[in-house]
Parts: structure tokens; C-alpha cells; sequence
């Protein structure tokens, strides 16, 4: 995820953007840099045969979008539908995909310099979905490498 941080040498106050979800009671946040949209909950047409946490495909704008629970992909039960839930899209290797949420609270700065990296526990199946904790004052938020989520492997130039 190094390569969506602002990476500035000459300003160790750079900062990144991160849209800040909750999942359960959890924060977490989403790089702005591949968020496309969010839109609230509508109608999922079910994709048979997909794996569990697929929960099928939407229509968005005459465009036919995967959508997933980050819950269940993250391995936390699945939560119920609240007035809060939606889904962001994000657009992943030129394509969009849906990624269902229980809420989207704010779009987030968080200086580069506050962003301690996680170190994966190979014991913990959904380790690598973490990069890292970003420190805003004395909150703290779990930054999420969608990447790793979505399975999308990066080239870097």
C-alpha cells in the first residue's frame, strides 16, 4: 500500500486520505485514492455458485458491479441491514467492485508520519488485510489494504 501514500521526502507532514468506515463496532479506513462512489443499500441480484462473502452483483448507472461483504470477507459475522449500511465502490485494477459496510462516517487525514505498519501474525488468516494503524489524536483507526482484500496483486512501475 506504500505506493498510495503521499510520499514526499522534502514535507514529513504529507498526509493521506482515508474514508472511515465502521465494521461491527470498529473503525477502519478505505484509501480515498481508490474509492469511486458510495451509494446506499439497493437491490443485490444473488450470483449462484459464488463464494459466501460474494453477495452478488448490482446495477450502477448501466454497469454491472460485483458486490462483497467485508464482513464476512474479513471473517466477522454478517451484520444486519441498518439505514447506515452502504456500499463503496471501488475501482480496483480498472475495474469497480461493491464492498457492503455498516457505515461511512468521514474522509480522514492522516499524516504519513502517524501511520504505524502492522506485521502479520501467520496464525491470523485475515492479517494481511491490515497495513497499518493511523494515530489522529488519540484515536486510532486500522487502515485496511484493499488490495490484499480484493486478492488483486499490484504492479509497480
Amino acid at each position: 500500500m506504500d505506493y498510495l501514500l503521499n510520499n514526499s521526502s522534502a514535507d514529513s507532514a504529507e498526509a493521506t486520505k482515508f474514508v472511515k468506515i465502521r465494521l461491527d463496532k470498529e473503525w477502519y479506513g478505505i484509501p480515498i485514492a481508490i474509492v469511486e462512489n458510495i451509494v446506499r443499500m439497493q437491490r443485490i441480484t444473488r450470483v449462484p455458485g459464488s463464494d459466501f462473502w460474494i453477495k452478488g452483483v448490482i446495477n450502477l448507472r448501466g454497469k454491472v458491479v460485483p458486490v462483497y461483504s467485508l464482513r464476512l470477507k474479513m471473517g466477522m459475522e454478517e451484520g444486519e441491514e441498518l439505514r447506515s449500511t452502504r456500499i463503496i465502490i471501488l475501482r480496483v485494477d480498472g475495474d469497480d467492485v461493491g464492498m457492503i459496510v455498516d457505515e461511512v462516517r468521514e474522509v480522514v487525514n492522516v499524516r504519513n508520519e502517524d501511520i504505524e505498519k502492522m506485521y502479520y501474525d501467520s496464525t491470523n488468516p485475515y492479517a494481511s488485510y491490515l497495513y497499518g494503524v493511523g494515530k489522529m489524536g488519540d484515536d486510532l483507526i486500522t487502515l485496511l489494504d484493499m488490495f490484499e482484500v480484493l486478492g488483486v496483486k499490484v504492479q509497480m512501475n
